[in-house]
């Protein structure tokens, strides 16, 4: 058995790359994702709903492969403003919260110059063990 693209129901197709690809074993690979909606349109130019939305976007990958935010195991945040995200910390914590809860995976944030995607002011990819 192969690898099995991960693709939610109703999202615009993703062009040159998977949403997620999961392998026999259960190890989800959520690739980056950015703060527009399942249409593949930024509703908000603000960075935390731009993150919160990202962060459902990453929840909705993850329950379309069977699993829940509880088995994401990792983030990489990829974040273009450092001042913004630790000016607005107590947003972030309520936000992510909202998405994911109280389940905290390994994290790693790293501050870019900018993102594919001109309007995105955060990325973020995961990696979750969905048990088989």
């Amino acid at each position: 058995m192969g690898h099995e693209i991960i693709h939610p129901e109703g999202w615009a197709p993703a062009k040159g790359y998977a949403n997620g690809v999961m392998t026999p074993e259960g190890h989800l690979f959520v690739g980056g994702q950015i703060g527009w909606t399942a249409n593949q349109v930024f509703e908000t130019h603000d960075f935390i709903g731009q993150m919160e939305q990202a962060l459902r976007n990453i929840l909705a990958v993850v329950e379309a492969a069977g699993g829940k935010a509880e088995h994401i195991t990792r983030l990489t945040w990829f974040v273009t403003d450092k001042s913004e995200y630790l000016a607005r910390q107590k947003e972030v914590g309520q936000a992510y919260r909202r998405v994911l809860g109280r389940h905290f995976p390994a994290m790693t944030m790293v501050i870019v110059a900018g993102l594919v995607e001109d309007e995105a002011l955060v990325e973020i990819e995961a990696t979750a063990a969905i048990p088989r």
